[in-house]
């Protein structure tokens, strides 16, 4: 049974693809993921991936990050630690905390994200081209691809750039990553 955050998230989808006129088989050529399982991710049958997160909010011009807010219930100055909104990939593991989610009238937010050892997660398109990062890795080993260049990035590491093209985040088989990661 899905909670109620993924409930939002796959109604949210469906309102994203129906706001752009757009059917499932359209959605489907755009995104390169399957009409059926699009389907699925709109009825909330099932969770989407990072990676199917990614391309869907390519294709929308929307961070994943925004995608997210449109669907928590609300925003505050103050975000304590139990009220962070914490999403996780059924099928890596990979977890994001929203620790400064995204709000209107603020340019940043702040994310804490664990990839666990031996994972890939790549990203065909920028979600927001232009958009800068700053990673920071607080603990592990972290490979990140951007525009085909690859960083090698152990704790204390931190990796500024614009986001432009693909990105792929790979750990090793010994250490998985855990890393801060600024959008502005």
């Amino acid at each position: 049974m899905q909670d109620s955050l993924s409930n939002r998230l796959a109604s949210r989808l469906g309102e994203l693809r129906k706001s752009r006129g757009w059917s499932l088989e359209q959605l489907a050529a755009l995104s390169d993921i399957s009409r059926a399982t699009l389907s699925r991710m709109e009825k909330g049958d099932v969770s989407p991936t990072a990676e199917t997160l990614g391309r869907l909010c390519a294709v929308f011009e929307l961070p994943m990050s925004r995608l997210l807010m449109m669907v928590e219930d609300s925003f505050a100055p103050r975000v304590p630690f139990d009220k962070q909104p914490e999403w996780r990939d059924p099928e890596t593991g990979f977890t994001r905390k929203s620790v400064s989610p995204p709000a209107t009238g603020l340019s940043g937010e702040v994310l804490e994200c664990h990839l666990p050892p031996e994972t890939v997660i790549a990203y065909d398109a920028p979600p927001k081209p232009g958009q800068e990062h700053h990673l920071i890795v607080l603990d592990g080993f972290l490979i990140l691809n951007v525009d085909g260049i690859a960083h090698e990035l152990g704790a204390g590491d931190c990796l500024r750039y614009h986001l432009s093209g693909p990105t792929k985040f790979e750990t090793n088989a010994s250490r998985g990553a855990r890393y801060m990661m600024v959008l502005i």
